[in-house]
C-alpha cells in the first residue's frame, strides 16, 4: 500500500471514528442560506421569513448586528435588515454560532462554557480591530471565537469522564492540552470541533484553526499549514482567552504559558501592551449575552 492510500484509510478511520461521537448534524438554515449564496440574486425575504419565525434566532441576529464587537455601525430592527447589514456569508457565519448553542441540551455546565465562549468571541472580534492591522476580519475572529473549542460539549455529552480529563488538560503546565486527551480518548477535542465545522461548512481558514489551536509550533513556524490569517485567529483567540481569565480570575488555565509567548511574537505584542488592553476590554469583558 503506497503512503498515500496508508494516509487515507487512517483518516477515513478516524472521520468513521468521530462520526460514532454524535457531532450534531448541519442545521437547515445554513443549508438554506448556502442556496441562496450561490444564485445571482438571492432572496433575503425569503430568508428573513425562514429566520422570523424562529424568535430566538431572530433577537440574536438582530443582537449580533448591532453589536459594536462585530465591527458594523447603526441599529437594525428585523432579520431583513440584519441580513443586508452583514451580508450573507458573514451572516451564515453569525447564524452557525447561534444555533451551535442550541444543538446541545442545557446544562448548567454547558451554561458556564457558552457564556465564556461568548465572551472571547466578542474580545476576539475586539482584537482583530485593535491588534491585527487589517489581518482578520472582526466576524471572522468573532465566528472563530465561538467555535474554537466546540469538541468540548460533543465529548462532554459523549463521555460521562471527559470533565475529570477536561480538569486534568486545564491544568498541565507542559504537555499540549489534546496530548492529555488522548491518553484516555481515542481523540480529542480539536479534532472533534474540526469535524464539525467541516460539515457545518465553515470558512476553510477557520476549520483549520480549530484543529490546530492547541499546537504551539504552528504559530511560530510560517512553513507548517495552516495560512496566516488561521495563526492570527489562534492567537487573538488565545490572547482573548487570556484577559478574560486576568479580568475574572476564573477558570484559569495554563495555556498561556504554553502558547501566549507565541502569540505576542506573531501579534507583536508585549506585556505592557497585555495590560493596556485589559484595561480597555473591561466593558466588552462585562457584557452579557
Amino acid at each position: 500500500m503506497t503512503e498515500s492510500a496508508t494516509t487515507s484509510s487512517v483518516e477515513a478511520q478516524l472521520e468513521s471514528s468521530l462520526l460514532k461521537i454524535g457531532i450534531p448534524p448541519r442545521p437547515v438554515i445554513l443549508d438554506r442560506i448556502g442556496a441562496e449564496m450561490r444564485k445571482d440574486e438571492p432572496d433575503f425575504n425569503q430568508l428573513a421569513s425562514v429566520i422570523a419565525a424562529d424568535v430566538a434566532l431572530s433577537a440574536s441576529l438582530i443582537s449580533i448586528t448591532n453589536s459594536p464587537y462585530f465591527g458594523f455601525r447603526g441599529r437594525v430592527n428585523s432579520p431583513r435588515e440584519a441580513l443586508m447589514v452583514l451580508g450573507l456569508n458573514v451572516a451564515s457565519k453569525a447564524i452557525a454560532g447561534i444555533v451551535m448553542r442550541q444543538a446541545f441540551p442545557k446544562s448548567p455546565q454547558l451554561e458556564r462554557f457558552w457564556d465564556a465562549s461568548a465572551r472571547i468571541a466578542r474580545l476576539s472580534g475586539w482584537l482583530a480591530q485593535r491588534v491585527t492591522k487589517g489581518t482578520l476580519r472582526a466576524d471572522d475572529a468573532y465566528t472563530y471565537g465561538l467555535f474554537r473549542d466546540c469538541g468540548i460539549p460533543i465529548l462532554l455529552s459523549r463521555f460521562p469522564g471527559y470533565f475529570d480529563i477536561l480538569t486534568e488538560a486545564n491544568h498541565e503546565a507542559s504537555r499540549c492540552f489534546t496530548a492529555v486527551e488522548e491518553t484516555t480518548l481515542p481523540t480529542h477535542h480539536a479534532a472533534v470541533g474540526y469535524m464539525l465545522a467541516q460539515s457545518w461548512w465553515l470558512p476553510d481558514e477557520t476549520i483549520l484553526s480549530i484543529r490546530h489551536h492547541h499546537d504551539a509550533e504552528i504559530l511560530d513556524t510560517p512553513s507548517i499549514p495552516p495560512t496566516l490569517s488561521s495563526r492570527y485567529l489562534i492567537a487573538v483567540s488565545q490572547l482573548a482567552e487570556h484577559l478574560l481569565q486576568q479580568h475574572t480570575g476564573l477558570s484559569l488555565t495554563q495555556e498561556w504559558i504554553k502558547l501566549g509567548p507565541a502569540c505576542l511574537r506573531l501579534l507583536k505584542l508585549n506585556e505592557e501592551d497585555v495590560a493596556l488592553l485589559l484595561s480597555e476590554a473591561a466593558p466588552i469583558l462585562d457584557t452579557e449575552d
